[in-house]
């Protein structure tokens, strides 16, 4: 089937991955390396971090959620925290393919997101000015913390496709993480693992025909 449209994770395929951050957190506070995804990938579809993106407990109580099941591995860490970590840096030949796409193809996000704090003015503001041009972009973005479901629930990746009137089997789609593409692969969709920039790209070309070198 001909592309129609292709779809996008947001952190660690426009910015660069809280992953990266994660691991300078750890090496500076002396935990073992992974120690926060590990947290974040025990009981991963009731766990704090899944209860927050779906927008069912607080900042505070995801706080407090999420140093108990850190101290229950190990490593007392604040879940506060974990949340300054996840403003990664943005990657601008990402946003031009994603520009590029959307002269030809529907394009749409596909993310997991905390609720944003309007108390708590943007950390960067030029970050922030460059990802609000990205996001213009899209033409439907769908949040976890909006839809009350995250990824990899079948369910988010059905209804991206329904908002932009599109077969799944017509999509490309754009993640970090393997466990997001299963899904999303299993429906029918073109799937890139987004490892860096170059790879990325490459495999967007191949997958779309465009020439994002032009």
């Amino acid at each position: 089937m001909a592309i129609e449209a292709t779809l996008w994770d947001i952190g660690g395929v426009l910015t660069t991955s809280p992953f990266e951050a994660f691991n300078r957190f750890e090496a500076a506070h002396d935990l073992p390396t992974d120690f926060i995804r590990t947290v974040n990938s025990t009981n991963p579809r009731t766990n704090a971090w899944a209860r927050f993106e779906a927008s069912q407990v607080s900042a505070d109580e995801f706080d407090a959620l999420f140093r108990a099941e850190s101290t229950a591995l190990g490593h007392p860490v604040s879940g506060k925290a974990v949340l300054e970590l996840l403003s990664g840096d943005t990657r601008p030949r990402m946003i031009a393919a994603l520009a590029r796409c959307r002269e030809r193809f529907k394009v749409g996000a596909i993310t997991n997101n905390m609720k944003p704090d309007p108390s708590r003015p943007p950390r960067d503001p030029e970050r922030a000015s460059v990802m609000e041009a990205a996001m213009a972009h899209f033409d439907i973005v769908v949040e976890s913390s909006v839809e009350g479901i995250r990824k990899p629930d079948p369910a988010i990746y059905r209804l991206a496709c329904e908002r932009l009137d599109v077969d799944p089997a017509s999509c490309v789609f754009l993640d970090d993480l393997g466990i997001n593409l299963k899904p999303a692969r299993a429906m029918g969709m073109h799937t890139i693992k987004v490892l860096d920039e170059d790879q990325a790209i490459g495999e967007l070309a191949a997958a779309t025909g465009l020439d994002f070198e032009a």
